[in-house]
C-alpha cells in the first residue's frame, strides 16, 4: 500500500489508473520524447565517449537535457506534422 494525495491505495491500482483522452496529446509528446530522449542520449554517448569511468553521469545529463527539450519540442512539432501528414497521404 501507499499513500496517495491522502488516501491509502495499491500499487497496482496506481499503474492502472487512466488519464483522461484530453491530455492525450501531453502524454504522447512526453512518452514519446522519454523513449526518444533514451536512445539518442544513449547512442550519442557511446559513440561520442565510449564506455569510460564516469558513463553512467554523462549519460544521465544528456538523457536529462534531452528530455527536457524534447517535450516542449514535440508539443509544438506534432500538430504541424500531423498536418503536413496529412496533407502528403490519401
Amino acid at each position: 500500500m501507499t499513500t496517495l494525495i491522502g488516501r491509502k491505495v495499491s500499487v497496482a491500482k496506481v499503474v492502472s489508473m487512466k488519464i483522461d483522452k484530453k491530455y492525450y496529446i501531453v502524454v504522447f509528446g512526453a512518452l514519446m520524447s522519454l523513449g526518444m530522449s533514451f536512445s539518442m542520449s544513449l547512442t550519442l554517448t557511446i559513440i561520442n565517449v565510449g564506455f569510460v569511468p564516469n558513463f553512467f553521469e554523462r549519460w544521465i545529463r544528456a538523457f536529462i537535457i534531452g528530455f527536457l527539450v524534447s517535450v516542449p519540442t514535440s508539443l509544438v512539432i506534432t500538430p504541424v506534422i500531423r498536418k503536413i501528414a496529412d496533407k502528403l497521404t490519401t
